[in-house]
């Protein structure tokens, strides 16, 4: 009997280890849960909509889904529809692969008031997630503050900054769209409390704000040092050297004839969200780097915002039955081993760490602690899952059901766009009813 093995989630750490059981040629049966109708986690619902390259990656995605030896369970929540406890009596394994999908708290007076948004929301909301499709952030300000040095804030601010004409043929949801064509905004600050060596944005994102149409670079080069004095190996330095290169290119950069700035705040630690209900402003600490930590100098200024996007960091949450690390936001794991039969992969396993790629090493290992451990199935499988969702009334989605999503996403696409998302469960559903 082959090896009944379930994975909760549909990311890319999920269809990584789901394409290394299959390399491997395991005689098993992979069943993949997701809460959403829809497949690939990040892939969709975080990438930026302007970075279609890099969701290219789903196509391989796609090839293990409609494997004979997989079923795709989508709209199916563990936790809401079904309890782990029913998924592990299933499965001879389960793998966790649910991501990291809560935003770390800013974590400074004021953090609550209306305005203030976690990058995971805001990328959400703009990306069309069904849970964040009703954020409906208040546009109408001159100024965004963006808290990070990282990609996510990139995206965020670049996503803000370019014109409708930039975004055409992108997949950016409607209701975005029209908000952020609709805003009068002006200045996108960039705040970090490390200087420029320490940002964690990788040089392609890093130059691509050089380049847009209605917008300026702004770069304060009294921040940017001659050379890099400390230590790393060689291709961390080669990657800091080229975000120095592009950031000195930026050093008085013509604004003539664009109406929207973005400025790289270097060594700015906001202390403070200012204003009364709703966001007014950002009090920002000056700071030095001393030992690889931001030290404020108690030196004091005032950015005038009417929102704030907090990218400093994700943390996960898991479902009764898994023990949580709360600290950590992770699954309380050894190298990926949670319990017996029980894996965790990805940023549930390791935290919201590296890039699309990085979660392959996860899905690799996985699958070969998977094939160690078991040697004979023991367990019904995927026809006793299905037994509780029936006896549930519980309706889930089928692979072929959400090509017929995809398909109608792609006609309703407006010209040269891949897709006009559905961003609501109930109207992904209605596609097949």
């Amino acid at each position: 009997m082959p090896l009944s093995i379930a994975i909760i989630g549909s990311g890319p750490s999920a269809f990584y280890t789901v394409g290394a059981l299959l390399k491997a040629g395991a005689d098993c049966e992979i069943d993949v849960i997701e809460r959403l109708p829809s497949p690939f986690g990040l892939i969709r619902g975080g990438v930026a909509p302007d970075h279609a390259k890099t969701k290219n990656v789903a196509r391989a995605y796609e090839r293990s889904a409609l494997d004979e030896k997989v079923n795709y369970y989508g709209n199916i929540e563990v936790g809401r529809d079904v309890t782990f406890e029913d998924v592990a009596n299933c499965y001879d394994a389960v793998v966790i692969a649910i991501g990291s999908a809560l935003d770390r708290p800013l974590g400074v007076p004021g953090d609550g008031k209306n305005g203030v948004f976690g990058a995971a929301a805001f990328v959400g909301w703009y990306n069309g997630h069904p849970d964040f499709r009703d954020l409906d952030p208040d546009l109408n300000t001159e100024g965004v503050v963006v808290v990070g040095n990282g990609n996510v804030a990139i995206d965020c601010a670049r996503v803000l900054a370019k014109t409708s004409a930039e975004m055409a043929a992108t997949d950016l949801a409607d209701h975005a769209s029209e908000a952020i064509q609709a805003s009068p905004l002006k200045d996108i600050y960039m705040c970090g409390r490390r200087g420029p060596v320490e940002a964690k944005f990788t040089n392609v994102e890093l130059r691509e704000m050089g380049e847009l149409e209605n917008c300026a670079p702004v770069v304060d080069g009294n921040h940017l040092p001659d050379s890099i004095t400390e230590k790393m190996d060689a291709r961390d330095l080669r990657v800091r050297e080229k975000n120095l290169q592009s950031l000195r290119s930026f050093v008085g950069a013509s604004g003539e004839g664009k109406d929207k700035r973005i400025h790289f705040a270097f060594y700015s630690n906001p202390v403070e969200v200012l204003g009364d209900e709703k966001v007014k402003g950002v009090r920002l600490e000056k700071t030095e780097v001393q030992d690889g930590r931001a030290v404020g100098t108690g030196e004091f200024t005032e950015v005038a915002c009417g929102v704030v996007i907090s990218a400093i960091g994700y943390r996960g949450e898991i479902f009764d039955g898994v023990p949580f690390d709360d600290s950590a936001g992770i699954a309380v794991n050894e190298n990926g081993r949670v319990a017996p039969g029980v894996y965790a992969v990805g940023w549930i396993r390791r935290g919201p760490t590296g890039v699309i790629g990085t979660n392959k090493h996860d899905g690799d290992r996985a699958a070969a602690q998977i094939l160690e451990d078991f040697t004979e199935s023991k367990n019904p499988g995927r026809a006793a899952f299905e037994e509780i969702l029936i006896k549930k009334g519980v309706r889930w989605i089928t692979y072929e059901d959400w090509q017929k999503i995809d398909a109608a996403e792609q006609v309703a696409a407006n010209p040269g766009a891949p897709r006009r998302k559905f961003t609501r469960v109930e109207d992904m559903l209605a596609v097949l009813d």
